[in-house]
């Protein structure tokens, strides 16, 4: 099987076309590529929290998670956004699975070393890729919301892009970032490929920002464990998914320059 992990930021899901879900069906019924969504939903628990005057804050493009803030993340990602995700596939002739990382210990995490910082913010240590194995033998496509717990039972805000990035490395899938831009920006152009080293050298020099830091991490995170392929596109332009799929040049993609030292 070939998997693909497609990550949907919060920023990105209202503006998404009824072609991306037409063709993420699509895809699936083909059968050659399976899709697993991770999604985020960032603005939302935002306007919830200061709807509840509860104070929010981000370190390093993460979000600083109290218990309060924590139950909102719950309630959001793993109720509203995902359920919305999972009508959409259902509206576009798919069958969607909506599900979190607590669910099954589905997302078994661990606390961040900065929790002074960061407070409730976790980091994947294992994904219980069996669960998502027997969701699409089912033909459903899995969409999940990025909340993990540990093995006492203490569930953790998980950023979405480290998530994805957990779960392609577990499945050896491809890694699809979709964004509401087109890609990494420098200077409002276009990077169409970016190496690990640019990139460090990009987010040293602050060219590379706020959210699109733990991004660009969790790519290569992915790419050095082994992950083939990862790319940021742009989900609002039609049909930009299928191009991915089919290999056509679409949005940024990344890669490690030492990998490709080696094969020169």
């Amino acid at each position: 099987m070939n998997y693909l992990i497609v990550k949907c930021g919060g920023s990105i899901i209202s503006k998404l076309p009824a072609s991306f879900y037409t063709d993420l069906v699509e895809v699936k019924r083909k059968g050659t590529v399976h899709p697993i969504i991770v999604h985020g939903g960032g603005p939302n628990i935002s306007s919830l929290l200061h709807a509840m005057n509860i104070e929010t804050t981000f370190v390093n493009g993460l979000r600083k998670t109290t218990e309060q803030v924590l139950e909102v993340v719950e309630m959001v990602l793993s109720g509203s956004v995902n359920k919305q995700l999972v009508r959409q596939i259902m509206q576009a002739g798919g069958t969607g699975f909506g599900l979190s990382g607590v669910d099954g210990m589905l997302l078994e995490a661990k606390s961040v070393e900065n929790v002074a910082d960061l407070g409730l913010v976790g980091e994947v240590v294992n994904v219980n890729k069996d669960i998502l194995l027997q969701i699409m033998e089912k033909e459903m496509i899995p969409v999940i919301s990025p909340v993990a717990v540990d093995k006492f039972g203490q569930n953790y805000n998980i950023n979405a892009d480290m998530a994805a990035s957990a779960i392609a490395k577990s499945l050896q899938g491809s890694l699809c970032m979709i964004t509401d831009v087109d890609g990494v920006l420098l200077d409002t152009e276009i990077v169409h490929t970016l190496s690990d080293k640019k990139a460090t050298s990009l987010i040293e020099n602050n060219k590379i920002t706020g959210g699109m830091i733990p991004k660009v991490k969790a790519a290569f995170d992915c790419l050095a464990e082994g992950v083939a392929e990862v790319a940021i596109i742009n989900g609002a332009k039609e049909h930009a998914l299928l191009q991915f799929v089919e290999g056509n040049s679409v949005g940024t993609i990344l890669y490690l320059e030492e990998a490709i030292e080696q094969i020169g």
